[in-house]
């Protein structure tokens, strides 16, 4: 018999989970910054920090605050993070596939859509063409970790998989 899907379950399992895996991947980030080489950011906001400007600066008509630039990253981070683990447990209550290879698919899916695509074309970031080989595996990496660590916790959480 199949399984009835559960959307509301799905939905807070997979936000609690996406909160959990972008601390991981935010984790996995800060000791992987220590073992590569220095890329010459050229002191350029990350994406999150100009994102948070951006969304400031709708609001308020000012970008955030130079005390509150990093929290404001990191809130933007963990929104992203939360809102791509609601959509991650919804669609793997209808489609379990969507689960593929313990979430490492949908890491990979986040990293081309969001890294590799809608960053750079917000103008967050530079586009892929222009981005170093290691940025690019960094990136990856980051994500594979986050669907793992997504995956991991939704299937605590919601108990099945």
């Amino acid at each position: 018999m199949a399984k009835q899907p559960r959307p509301f379950v799905g939905l807070a399992a997979g936000v609690a989970a996406g909160l959990v895996a972008s601390a991981a991947m935010s984790a996995f980030q800060a000791q992987a910054q220590k073992l590569l080489p220095d890329q010459g950011g050229g002191g350029e906001d990350p994406a999150t920090v100009q994102a948070a400007d951006v969304a400031s600066e709708a609001i308020v008509g000012d970008p955030v605050p130079d005390p509150y630039r990093e929290r404001a990253g990191q809130a933007v981070h963990y929104l992203v993070g939360g809102v791509l683990g609601g959509i991650y447990g919804v669609l793997a209550e209808y489609k379990p596939e969507a689960s593929a290879g313990f979430g490492t698919a949908y890491g990979i899916a986040t990293s081309a859509l969001l890294d590799e695509g809608a960053v750079p074309a917000a103008g967050l970031a530079p586009p892929p063409t222009e981005t170093s080989l290691v940025s690019h595996v960094y990136g990856t990496a980051s994500h594979l970790v986050f669907g793992w660590v997504l995956e991991s916790v939704r299937t605590l959480i919601a108990g099945r998989n």
